[in-house]
């Protein structure tokens, strides 16, 4: 058997391997043509030359399979310089290494008209597919595709132990009185998608009955069911496509949202919020919890104190989760409309607001809270709104929110302009100025606590370059600067809050809260009145 039939027998068998195909050499190369399969558990048919060179190729098309990706290799046959195999042939060889044998794996419990249905789907899709039952004529290989593997047991339950479900299977159960058995069997498999057809009223039976044999709730949530998407399916064709929509969702990680939702051709509800502290997030939540597709920006290293509250945190690395939404870094338009389709919020640095003319939003906020306008002018958007001192209703936006604490907090002002900053903290226990810490001298920030420790008065809390700043008064740490921050004198480092345990630390405030009501409030209402 020549190398390409074991390779076309490898691929009907949906074994994984990889095949090593030399596409270029150049001087005393060991061959000039060759091919070699290389499986999975390193074994190898053909030859690419041998050597070391061979031995390179073999863990590339390890690595290469393990990423399902191809890749193009070079070794020069020398002992230095750039690719040196440490030989001394002194020739060069590419190599181009593709993947085979890894169709998905789709499991398909119970052989009925739906799983008939779903096959012949799949099949089309290129999905690797076994069906068992415990019937055997269900079983007929008339009603499945061609290369089915069918299995029957004695039982549901023996039937689905002749399975193999691995982390990588697919798995739909779909029986006539035999759900039970099987999901039980099943829930607690590691699998990229289990779903389980029932209605509404099945699924609720089922589920109590997996409580009842302590099966944990993350396992009974991670089920598909009702299983695939509403569109209205009745037959088993239709419930197919149904059924195999939501699997290829969870294939391909897609939002599995209609395209012309795709926020790249509808920016009606697209926001761009500048700045990314507790207040912008706040605002961002509202927004993102009323179906609005938010992007925040922010300077490369954004000096908010409420860092576990703070979106603006991703961009000191790992994305951040804030009340159950989680944000992540964005480095280009691309990246933030991934992010978006993600169900995440993404964080750009963009300071100038580079990224408009890509993005082009139908909203923008200005939350940065500077005290004064860095920047943001009425025409960056169709809707402009600003927060807090420094902006002009109907001159440099469209509406500014009162942001100063009391009567007027959260106040829409569509002509002028809102209070002036008084510059006293908000009160809490009777505490305003005495509970903020601020950079004693210029320097660099070293934290000795972490936010949500609770200190008491006179507790080093951290230290600017060599100078110790202590807590004001006791209470919980509820703001602090991120770690290796420089700061200049009399920056606001942090705040305490006199509450201690009684205070929340990890959920936006009542004042983000009360901001981001008003700023959707003037959303809805400046789109109206532009459309009317």
């Amino acid at each position: 058997m020549n190398i390409f039939a074991k390779a076309a027998q490898l691929e009907e068998q949906n074994t994984p391997f990889a095949l090593a195909n030399i596409i270029e050499t150049r001087g005393s190369a060991p061959r000039h043509s060759g091919q070699m399969i290389i499986k999975a558990d390193g074994s190898i048919i053909g030859t690419v030359g041998g050597g070391m060179i061979e031995r390179y190729v073999i863990e590339q098309a390890l690595e290469a399979l393990t990423e399902r990706k191809p890749r193009v290799v070079k070794g020069r046959m020398t002992r230095t310089g750039i690719d040196a195999m440490g030989m001394d042939c002194g020739g060069a060889m590419s190599v181009f290494i593709d993947v085979y044998g890894l169709r998905p794996s789709l499991l398909l419990i119970g052989a009925g008209h739906v799983n008939r249905a779903v096959a012949q789907a799949a099949h089309v899709l290129g999905f690797d597919i076994t069906v068992a039952d415990a019937y055997a004529e269900s079983l007929n290989a008339e009603y499945f595709p061609a290369g089915a593997k069918l299995i029957q047991g004695s039982t549901m339950a023996d039937a689905i132990d002749q399975l193999e479900i691995t982390k990588d299977s697919f798995v739909v159960i779909a029986t006539n009185h035999q759900d039970q058995e099987a999901i039980t069997k099943v829930v607690d498999c590691d699998t990229q998608y289990t779903g389980l057809m029932a209605s509404r009223r099945k699924v609720q039976t089922l589920f109590n009955h997996l409580r009842q044999c302590n099966v944990s709730e993350a396992h009974i949530q991670a089920i598909h069911s009702p299983i695939g998407f509403n569109i209205g399916a009745e037959t088993p064709e239709e419930i197919a496509i149904s059924i195999m929509a939501e699997i290829l969702k969870v294939k391909h990680q897609s939002s599995g949202g209609q395209m012309k939702d795709d926020t790249r051709l509808n920016q009606n509800k697209l926001v761009l919020i500048r700045g990314a502290g507790d207040i912008a997030t706040g605002v961002a939540i509202r927004l993102f919890n009323s179906g609005f597709k938010v992007v925040m920006s922010d300077i490369a290293q954004p000096t908010m104190i409420r860092c576990s509250v703070s979106f603006g945190q991703c961009l000191y690395g790992e994305p951040c989760e804030v009340e159950g939404i989680t944000a992540r870094k964005a480095t280009s338009c691309d990246d933030v409309f991934k992010a978006i389709d993600d169900g995440q919020v993404p964080v750009m640095v963009d300071e100038t607001c580079c990224s408009l003319s890509n993005l082009k939003p139908t909203f923008v906020v200005d939350a940065i809270l500077a005290k004064r306008n860095l920047g943001t002018t009425k025409d960056m958007a169709p809707i402009t709104i600003a927060l807090g001192p420094g902006f002009t209703a109907g001159v440099d936006c469209d509406a500014v929110i009162e942001t100063n604490r009391g009567h007027y907090l959260g106040r829409i002002i569509y002509s002028g302009v809102t209070q002036a900053n008084t510059g006293i903290p908000g009160n809490i226990g009777g505490y305003t100025h005495q509970r903020v810490l601020r950079a004693p001298c210029k320097g660099v920030m070293h934290n000795h606590v972490k936010l949500g420790d609770i200190v008491e008065e006179g507790d080093v809390v951290a230290h600017v370059g060599d100078t110790p700043v202590v807590a004001p008064l006791g209470g919980m740490v509820r703001g602090l600067l991120n770690e290796g921050l420089s700061v200049t004198e009399g920056f606001k480092i942090g705040d305490i809050d006199p509450r201690g345990i009684e205070a929340d630390f990890t959920t936006v405030s009542d004042k983000a809260r009360a901001i981001g009501g008003s700023v959707l409030e003037a959303m809805m209402h400046l789109e109206q009145n532009r459309m009317s």
